[in-house]
């Protein structure tokens, strides 16, 4: 069984920066592409961004610039590192990671998420 568990959330000012971190963790074999999603009050979930195990990235446009994801494969963690952050960053927080087994069967697990709350 493969937990995914985030942490870094809390309260920040406009303009101010956060990290956030998620480990996944038990019965690992295999690590995929790992991502970083987001979801505000009565919205959709969206894509924040994501990250191959060999280091590529992408981000939607709305954080671009901004937001950088990176990973520590020897941790089994991913980060998502959060400047410039603005009232409209306000959301929970989603990692998810794909792992493939010791048969090959890949999975996708997500976290509980972490909430992120800008202040003006």
């Amino acid at each position: 069984q493969v937990q995914v568990v985030e942490s870094g959330g809390g309260l920040v000012q406009a303009g101010g920066s956060l990290r956030l971190s998620c480990e996944a963790s038990g019965g690992i074999f295999s690590l995929g592409v790992m991502g970083w999603y987001r979801q505000a009050p009565g919205k959709q979930r969206e894509l924040v961004g994501t990250v191959t195990s060999g280091g590529n990235t992408n981000y939607a446009d709305s954080v671009k610039g901004r937001f950088t994801i990176s990973r520590d494969n020897v941790k089994r963690t991913v980060y998502l590192q959060m400047n410039s952050l603005k009232p409209e960053d306000t959301a929970v927080y989603y990692c998810n990671a794909v792992h493939t087994d010791a048969a090959l069967r890949r999975s996708l697990y997500w976290g509980q998420g972490t909430q992120v709350t800008v202040s003006a």
